[in-house]
């Protein structure tokens, strides 16, 4: 074993910003180590050795896959002539399953010790992986409270680290912003889908609300690589808005007393700043429809996940409506008092998800059992 690298492998922006994260972190804590592997821009700028861009896997659906399957079966032949040439004394996989799951079958075979961060959701479907996990996997850092006990009752060697969430947002500062009580966010996600889907229902929400409450003032968070004319485009132009830029979403989920939001890492972000927000989701008819037979959850958002109670009302599928957005909205306006008992909830979830330190603490894990495995 080369005892001054490992590999880190993270397929989507997410799992870079975390990656790189880490690999500050280990680096510092081991001094003289390298980090490799697959990655993006953040984890490049961290000082990582990125050998191949984590854009060769971003891949959506079976029939993008299929006609990039023989190149991606030539990636996975050259990342084993890689770790076969330079020994790392681990691999650290970053979610991504249906790609690094591949690779621990790799690295089982070379016999290099694999730690999983950021594991896939498999508790919410495909239970099963669990025992691919408890063979061949040397440790799991969790960063949700409840996985823990997920995966040790499967009898996968697991450690709960925190959220990464926790390390990327300034919520110290952000505590101190006081809340507008007239500013409603809405954040209507990412994907084309979700824009075009949820923002019009939105927009409805917000007139008839202007009705009822004409001070209320409306603000949307753009996401990164979202123009500012197709949110206008579903957002009818009598209705006042303004439309904030990505970097300052932080503020405005705190300013917002409170939100409407996409499904999605932003709700968590909205509860962990404190702000209550409603959860909405559309999807087709026969998608809704697979996902109730395989899904084994109760909630969608991990707001209400992770304590196992709704703390955030979802208005999902057929729900998801202007009417019922509408009725959500008018309650917590109407009664500060009903939003407050959100507010309180949502303090207690975030003492539930620990403190920030979560790269610090995942290193430091990982390098002990190193040492000492």
């Amino acid at each position: 074993m080369n005892n001054n690298t490992i590999w880190i492998n993270a397929g989507e922006a997410s799992g870079d910003m975390h990656g790189a994260k880490l690999a500050e972190e280990l680096m510092k804590q081991s001094p003289g180590l390298k980090i490799m592997g697959m990655g993006g821009s953040a984890m490049e700028k961290a000082g990582c050795d990125i050998r191949y861009p984590m854009q060769l896997i971003s891949l959506v659906g079976l029939t993008e896959v299929l006609p990039k399957l023989p190149r991606l079966l030539r990636l996975f032949g050259q990342i084993e002539d890689i770790l076969k040439k330079e020994r790392p004394k681990a691999i650290i996989l970053i979610d991504c399953p249906d790609f690094n799951f591949r690779l621990v079958k790799i690295a089982r075979k070379l016999d290099i010790p694999v730690y999983y961060y950021i594991t896939p959701q498999i508790w919410a479907w495909r239970q099963g992986r669990a025992k691919f996990l408890q063979k061949n996997v040397r440790k799991i850092l969790c960063i949700l409270p409840f996985e823990q006990q997920f995966f040790k009752e499967r009898g996968v060697d697991a450690q709960y680290v925190g959220h990464p969430l926790l390390d990327l947002m300034p919520l110290e500062e952000l505590d101190a912003i006081e809340p507008d009580p007239n500013l409603v966010g809405i954040l209507p996600g990412s994907r084309s889908k979700e824009i075009s889907s949820l923002l019009p229902e939105f927009a409805i929400a917000a007139e008839r609300l202007l009705k009822d409450f004409p001070e209320l003032k409306f603000s949307i968070a753009r996401a990164p690589g979202v123009k500012e004319e197709k949110l206008r485009r579903f957002w009818p132009s009598h209705i006042p808005v303004t439309i904030n830029q990505p970097e300052n979403r932080y503020r405005l989920m705190r300013n917002s007393n409170v939100i409407m939001a996409a499904s999605g890492t932003a709700t968590l972000e909205c509860a962990l700043i404190g702000t209550p927000t409603l959860v909405a989701y559309k999807m087709s008819a026969l998608s809704g429809f697979l996902a109730k037979k395989i899904l084994k959850i109760k909630y969608v958002s991990l707001a209400n996940i992770i304590p196992d109670q709704l703390i955030l009302p979802e208005y999902l599928l057929e729900n998801a409506t202007a009417d019922n957005f509408y009725k959500q909205i008018h309650q917590w306006v109407k009664s500060p008092e009903s939003a407050q008992k959100v507010r309180e909830q949502l303090g207690e979830l975030r003492r539930m998800i620990g403190a920030p330190g979560v790269a610090i603490r995942t290193a430091e894990v990982i390098l002990n059992d190193i040492n000492n495995g």
